[in-house]
């Protein structure tokens, strides 16, 4: 029998929390799918605590700095939102964009993810069920480097040019950015995210890339042996 505290909250509602005041505006969400664990919803309202408390320091710092120095001060911005990526029956995979201000020229945002262990009852990063990121990225590189470009393409309005030696049309090491894992059959992990954030594929005006590939036997392959369980390939 589950302990009390490993016990699914299956009353549990999403939660959202915003703060807003003329030093920050802070907003930090999560799934109803996510505040039903009870562990992992003290890891998220934790989480809340300190990225609140962050941005707050860091605005503070900030304004003094500005009224020292007689420049205005713009308030700072900070904001999560997790997303299911999926929810199988020994995992729970989530994502959210981390859109951050701090008084630049504008805005900017990254990615993060969590994967939750139902049966560990701990937070896993998807990485962690790989035998390495050098295995991962062998793995899926050669299709993420042509997906790439063809979002590349579609964004630009043409492909690179042979030859090309620009840093934005160089590929990526895909697993160094952040991996998300999915799935579409919802028997297994079948689909393996990659979310590129600004500057790391592109300027800054073409935002963000998201490549979508799915789980191959190589992919499989590169998977530590005790999680191979939980992937799935045509």
């Amino acid at each position: 029998m589950a302990s009390a505290s490993a016990a699914a909250d299956v009353g549990a509602d999403a939660r959202s929390v915003k703060v807003e005041n003329p030093l920050v505006d802070f907003e930090y969400g999560y799934p109803a799918s996510a505040a039903a664990i009870p562990a992992l919803r003290a890891i998220l309202e934790k989480d809340i605590v300190r990225q609140k408390a962050q941005v707050m320091a860091d605005a503070r710092s900030d304004q003094l700095e500005a009224k020292k120095a007689s420049f205005p001060f713009h308030a700072h911005s900070l904001s999560y939102d997790w997303k299911v990526v999926t929810d199988l029956p020994r995992w729970l995979s989530l994502s959210t964009l981390v859109a951050t201000y701090t008084g630049g020229a504008h805005p900017n945002y990254v990615f993060d993810t969590l994967l939750w262990d139902k049966t560990a009852h701990v937070r896993r990063d998807p990485l962690d069920l790989f035998v390495s990121k050098a295995a991962l990225s062998h793995a899926i590189r050669k299709d993420f480097c042509v997906a790439l470009d063809k979002e590349r393409a579609k964004k630009r309005g043409e492909p690179k040019k042979a030859g090309s030696t620009d840093e934005f049309d160089a590929c990526i090491d895909p697993a160094a950015e952040t991996v998300i894992l999915g799935s579409r059959g919802r028997t297994g992990f079948d689909r393996v995210g990659i979310l590129v954030p600004p500057y790391e594929a592109g300027p800054y005006a073409e935002g963000d890339y998201e490549v979508t590939l799915p789980v191959t036997p190589a992919v499989i392959a590169a998977v530590k042996p005790q999680y191979r369980a939980a992937f799935s390939a045509p």
